[in-house]
């Protein structure tokens, strides 16, 4: 009985042995099948890759055996997240098996870190179709810019299948990738992802349109009837183009209102940035990146209207920063000019010279210097005088030099007259237009009472100054007020260029839009159409927003939104009144002229007396 039982006690062994040896190798022949399955399915995705093992639960020896195969391929592998960099995460696929115990704790933790959105990408395996429906899987916030791949394990190999959501409330989506039977078969139509997730499948999109010029806007941007322009046109423009890009996506539209673009106060995010932030929001209308405080939660698009926000002012007339009455002639004709009134002043002194030999009357040279330069200076300054010489020769050079003189007095004159209507090119950049002394303005609407305080340089800090003073009220102005203190000229004022265009268009004259000219304060910088930061739709909305510009919509809308700058059609000749400033050089010649004259009626007064005296003194009195 002994020795039976001890036979019994080794078959059973024996078997058990049997059994463990065979289920080993099922189990490794298994885990063998996934590693050559994960190695197909890296080098399909043709990426960087940077294998994370999360939580897997398979045999020590197949783990080893799994990191050694993805080295040797040059890929990286570890367990755990631990990049210096957040733009090397684009590499990272995460593998999870459901058929770990510790698989539902990993989904909970990626879904707290927001791991399941761009640029994480991944694998998830699974054998039991009981616990895959039961999983929390199904729960993640795969959203359009995830990459999920469901694998699931069959008796061949393993079915692949993409799974994202449209929208936050919206189910899952299956796609079918592809299969794996010792080859990887990928089924995708295009590889890349947008073009596999721009079917939004009609989920609603939030656009945050910025209304500060006119209620009426509320009422006229959803319809886009194109009627009162010259409110809101930079929101109506981008409402536009994102209403067919909501359309390419085949999203269902949704639009709120705000009054200002967004600005933090006390920590706080107001206005269309915040809606952003807050999720309120999805997209939001063109805006300047120029406070550095918004990259910290939005990422800027592309631009949909272009607008510049400038100083726009009429350029100063030429007798406001240049004498007008010395521009006529260049220097070498002024030289010619002067050399030739010598020339003929010592012809007259000779002339008169040989006259006064023969005897003189009281209305002839008396052949001096003095009196050549008196008919001289008299036939410059276009003048008659009461002295002349009597002589043919002295007669002909006076005949001559009058007539010369005339001609060139005519031309002079006619300059004269173009030049008291030219504009002048003087103000080319913002350090000219402060120390022009023209009077700088802005249009009131938010973003400029808060924009020019952001700069802290000395130039920007004068203008802003000069704005908006410490004491005393601010230069702010309504649109049409604005521009009519343009017109009338000697006028800055700063504000969406294109707006202030579109009221130019109907007030000013021909002739009036010919010295237009903008001063940058910004910097410029084109307005880009901001997002959230990590939004899941943002590389939708890129994709979208460069067709729209490749295929030449984006151009056609603006033409028929936006104003552009008037371009002159030519000088027309108009009236133009002479002020005193026109005759600023005139009207100082004119004084020195007169200090001039009493300076030497004194000092021959005092010349004079000093005679007297010396004739007095040596005893000679008449």
């Amino acid at each position: 009985m002994q020795q039976t039982a001890i036979r019994v006690s080794k078959r059973e062994a024996s078997l058990h042995n049997c059994v463990m040896f065979a289920t080993d190798a099922l189990v490794h022949a298994y885990d063998v099948n996934s590693i050559d399955f994960i190695k197909s399915f890296i080098d399909n995705e043709r990426k960087p890759t940077h294998l994370i093992l999360n939580e897997l639960c398979w045999p020590k020896s197949i783990t080893v055996k799994l990191y050694n195969e993805i080295i040797r391929k040059g890929r990286r592998v570890s367990s755990t997240i631990k990049t210096s960099y957040s733009y090397q995460n684009h590499g990272i696929i995460f593998l999870l098996d459901l058929d770990c115990p510790r698989s539902e704790e990993a989904i909970q933790k990626a879904i707290s870190k927001n791991l399941f959105g761009s640029p994480y990408r991944w694998l998830v395996l699974s054998g039991d179709p009981e616990k895959l429906r039961s999983s929390g899987l199904w729960e993640t916030p795969a959203l359009p810019d995830s990459d999920l791949v469901l694998a699931e394990r069959s008796e061949s190999g393993f079915t692949l299948t993409e799974l994202h959501r449209s929208s936050k409330n919206s189910s899952m989506v299956s796609t079918p990738r592809g299969y794996y039977d010792t080859t990887l078969v990928d089924i995708r139509p295009h590889r890349e992802m947008f073009r596999r997730r721009r079917n939004m499948m009609r989920s609603p999109l939030t656009m945050s349109n910025v209304v500060q010029d006119s209620n009426s806007t509320m009422y006229h941007l959803p319809r886009e009837d194109r009627l009162e322009l010259q409110y809101d046109v930079i929101s109506k423009t981008c409402w536009i183009n994102v209403h067919l890009a909501f359309q390419m996506l085949n999203a269902t539209p949704r639009y709120i209102f705000n009054q200002r673009w967004g600005y933090k106060y006390k920590g706080k995010w107001s206005g269309m940035i915040n809606d952003l932030h807050i999720g309120k929001a999805d997209v939001g209308t063109n805006c300047l990146g120029t406070f550095m405080e918004r990259f910290e939660i939005v990422t800027y698009t592309d631009m949909l209207a272009p607008f510049h926000v400038s100083f726009i002012l009429r350029q100063p007339p030429l007798s406001y920063v240049s004498n007008i009455f010395s521009l006529p002639f260049s220097s070498n004709v002024w030289i010619a000019t002067a050399v030739c009134s010598i020339l003929a002043m010592f012809g007259l002194y000779i002339t008169s010279k040989i006259e006064a030999r023969g005897g003189k009357t009281a209305s002839q040279l008396d052949g001096t210097m003095g009196d050549a330069f008196l008919l001289t200076m008299s036939a410059v300054s276009q003048q008659g005088c009461v002295i002349e010489p009597r002589k043919v020769s002295g007669r002909i050079i006076v005949f001559i030099f009058f007539t010369v003189l005339m001609a060139l007095y005519a031309a002079y004159s006619a300059n004269i007259v173009v030049l008291l209507q030219a504009p002048s090119n003087s103000i080319k950049s913002l350090a000219q237009l402060i120390w022009s002394k023209i009077p700088l303005a802005a249009h009131d609407v938010d973003y400029n009472h808060i924009v020019f305080s952001t700069y802290k340089d000395p130039l920007h800090t004068t203008v802003y100054r000069k704005v908006d003073p410490e004491k005393g009220n601010g230069q702010f102005y309504a649109m049409n007020e604005g521009v009519e203190r343009i017109r009338q000229g000697l006028f800055a004022f700063h504000s969406i260029a294109e707006q202030v265009y579109r009221r130019i268009e109907q007030t000013f004259l021909e002739g009036e839009k010919c010295d237009l000219v903008e001063i940058d304060f910004l910097n410029r910088i084109d307005p880009l159409v901001p997002m959230k930061k990590g939004s899941p739709y943002l590389e939708l909305f890129k994709v979208v927003f460069k067709q729209l510009a490749e295929s030449g919509i984006r151009s056609a809308i603006i033409k028929r939104m936006l104003v552009p700058k008037p371009q002159c059609s030519g000088k027309m000749a108009a009236f133009s009144s002479v002020g005193l400033m026109d005759l600023k050089p005139v009207l100082l010649l004119m004084v020195y002229g007169a200090a001039l004259s009493l300076t030497i009626l004194f000092l021959e007064i005092a010349h004079h007396k000093l005679q007297v005296s010396k004739l007095e003194v040596g005893g000679w009195v008449f």
